[in-house]
């Protein structure tokens, strides 16, 4: 994951990089917010409400509890604004809430972070254009993968599911599946959804699925060059998240301390 990001653009010299399990005061701050959220509002989460429905057994408290973890994941460095996609926008709010409750009941101190969107709000599933595109989804078909071979991910959208009309047009209400390959074409050339129609224009869309599997090839294309190139040398990713967890502690850990003086624990 680290070559992953690293070779995404992600620059160490500007951002910090570095594994959770090194700052163990991620789960510290993430106790102590859970002593403040009452059961009901977890389990009124959709994703908890959505991966619970898929489990036999039901889910986890590992599960229940994660959007408090990722609250303490966000709260412990103070930050303002937060980069999400629309469906952690009900996670963010849980964030938003447990700030404010936190800063009611002990004093000001956490800022109450905001959301940002970007233009490709959610990537849809290609098998199921109802659902989000999900790394841990069973369906190998739905998901493409930055490190997927160019046969993989054309394998991939040939099977996308979209309807029994040819035409390419972009209805995300009315037809979501090829409504979702238009938002990926757009999103991986950069290009407004409009011009991705105009390119797609004449085609049925079992032609346009390949035109869009090509986009994503080129795309992926020299990340996938320089994943490989970083994999080749594991000390330098080893070297960028020991600094990277230095760096971390040393911004968590006084701000973790606080937290335990206005609780009581220290």
């Amino acid at each position: 994951m680290t070559a992953v990001l690293l070779a995404c653009g992600i620059n160490p010299e500007k951002s910090i990089l570095f594994q959770q399990s090194q700052v163990s005061e991620h789960t510290q701050l993430s106790w102590i917010l859970t002593c403040l959220v009452r059961l009901p509002r977890l389990q009124h989460l959709h994703q908890w409400k959505a991966k619970t429905a898929t489990q036999k057994h039901g889910g986890t408290a590992g599960l229940l509890t994660y959007p408090v973890l990722q609250a303490a994941d966000i709260l412990l460095y103070k930050s303002t604004h937060v980069p999400v996609g629309e469906d952690q926008v009900q996670h963010m709010e849980l964030v938003q809430d447990l700030a404010q409750g936190f800063n009611k009941k002990y004093g000001e101190f956490f800022p109450v972070p905001k959301s940002i969107l970007t233009s490709m709000k959610k990537v849809k599933s290609l098998r199921d254009p109802s659902a989000k595109m999900s790394k841990s989804d069973p369906d190998k078909l739905a998901t493409v993968r930055i490190t997927d071979s160019a046969e993989e991910i054309v394998r991939k959208f040939r099977k996308a599911v979209t309807d029994f009309t040819s035409e390419v047009t972009y209805e995300p209400a009315r037809r979501p599946g090829v409504s979702n390959l238009v938002a990926i074409h757009a999103a991986v050339t950069r290009l407004p959804v409009e011009e991705a129609l105009r390119r797609g224009a004449g085609m049925d869309t079992a032609r346009y699925k390949l035109l869009v599997a090509d986009a994503v090839i080129e795309k992926f294309a020299p990340i996938k060059r320089e994943i490989e190139k970083l994999k080749m040398d594991r000390g330098h990713l080893e070297k960028v998240l020991q600094v990277g967890s230095a760096k971390a502690k040393e911004l968590a850990h006084p701000v973790c301390q606080d937290v335990k003086k206005l609780v009581g624990f220290l």
